[in-house]
């Protein structure tokens, strides 16, 4: 019988597995279940794409190290008490296949399963690697080359794609389509957390993106909540300003020591730079009014997708996380006043959750990460008629301490 890698994952995830996943994620196992049938597809064609685009050898490579990693016989465990949601390895073999998409990816499968972006992200972080190890596991045994997997991945692509289940809009990432145009945030600092309690089951959760990034630096732990996230404008009159990169200060690089001796690359007064100050300051209270604002994550125009610039910083937070595991964090977003109220506050919940995934994706331990929550333009405090450039301090994503 030919190998089918598509029913070799499947079989792979038993009903027992999506109930482990299920309750470690705090998910019901129908959703789990809908989000697998998502996820393996999906998980495939990138490979498939990433082998098209990039070559059998290199994919070849990162499932020989997927199967050396020993998830054929541990994935069980990733979702047992104390056994960290995905495995190690996760986070490189995700680059490697999916570069900066992965928020974005993680962010549609949520949407689609209707859970969140950061359970979403587990089980692709989980996913991957499972559907590589498989992938390595059949090359050693068959002596396949990276010319002859890239020609089996090849042969079984009309399968791949007629297994994607409808109302998965996921064919533009995968790179099977058209991929929507993108979006571009960024990030300030605010100390107060609207009234309202927001889901962070979001709609879509990642992004990978670029846009003009404007920084305010707050001194100290505190300052007063803002937010970046812009929004187009529907249909009339003014469109959306095409990313601008406005002329920054010099900044001052320095480098910021963290609790358990690791140093991490960060600009002076960046959110890096004043985390780790509250963190290390016993007068630096944690709670619902602790923000720190990005100042280095940005998206596509209009979209939720990250820029791959942006991971640098979503590494630093992880590495913070670690380095204080007592700490617990919130990704909260914001817009300016313009465009649709409705549409503003779905697209803050997009980036904010794009931004969890990402974190998520990075190695972060869930235990630590509150959950996100979009605020649209509720704190927005620049007039809509004012300029660009004035309003860009009501689009951003921050960081809630709400613990340390």
């Amino acid at each position: 019988m030919s190998f089918n890698i598509l029913d070799a994952v499947k079989g792979f995830l038993t009903p027992d597995l999506i109930g482990k996943a299920a309750n470690y994620l705090g998910e019901s196992n129908e959703s789990v279940g809908k989000a697998i049938g998502g996820l393996v597809p999906s998980a495939l064609l990138g490979i498939t794409s990433k082998a098209e685009s990039g070559g059998g050898d290199m994919v070849l490579d990162l499932a020989r190290k997927a199967m050396d990693s020993g998830i054929l016989g541990n994935l069980s465990n990733a979702f047992s008490t104390g056994g960290g949601g995905i495995p190690d390895s996760s986070p490189g073999l995700l680059h490697g296949i999916f570069g900066d998409k992965v928020g974005g990816i993680a962010n549609a499968i949520a949407q689609f399963a209707g859970i969140k972006g950061s359970s979403a992200a587990s089980l692709l972080g989980s996913v991957l690697p499972l559907a590589l190890g498989l992938l390595g596991k059949h090359a050693g045994e068959n002596n396949l080359s990276g010319s002859g997997l890239l020609s089996m991945l090849r042969e079984q692509k009309p399968g791949l794609l007629n297994a994607l289940p409808g109302g998965l809009n996921i064919g533009g990432l995968l790179g099977l389509g058209a991929a929507k145009p993108g979006a571009a945030p960024t990030a300030h600092a605010v100390h107060e957390e609207p009234k309202r309690s927001g889901s962070w089951l979001m709609p879509l959760l990642l992004g990978l993106a670029a846009v003009a990034l404007l920084l305010y630096i707050m001194k100290g732990c505190g300052a007063d909540h803002k937010e970046e996230a812009k929004v187009e404008a529907p249909v009339v009159a003014v469109p959306e300003p095409a990313p601008v990169t406005t002329a920054q200060p010099a900044r001052e690089s320095l480098k910021v020591k963290l609790a358990d001796g690791t140093e991490i690359n960060a600009y002076k007064g960046g959110i890096e730079d004043q985390l780790v100050a509250c963190l290390n300051d016993a007068a630096c209270v944690a709670g619902r009014d602790k923000w720190f604002d990005f100042d280095n994550i940005n998206f596509e125009v209009g979209s939720a997708r990250l820029t791959a610039e942006s991971m640098a910083q979503v590494q630093n937070i992880v590495s913070i996380l670690k380095a204080y595991p007592k700490a617990r964090i919130k990704i909260g977003g914001y817009t300016d006043k313009t465009g649709d109220a409705v549409a503003n506050k779905k697209l803050s919940q997009e980036r904010a959750d794009a931004v969890l995934a990402a974190i998520t994706s990075a190695g972060a331990a869930a235990t630590q990460l509150v959950g996100a929550e979009g605020y649209g333009e509720e704190l927005a405090k620049v007039a809509e008629e004012a300029s660009d450039e004035d309003r860009r301090v009501d689009r951003r994503i921050s960081v809630q301490l709400r613990e340390k």
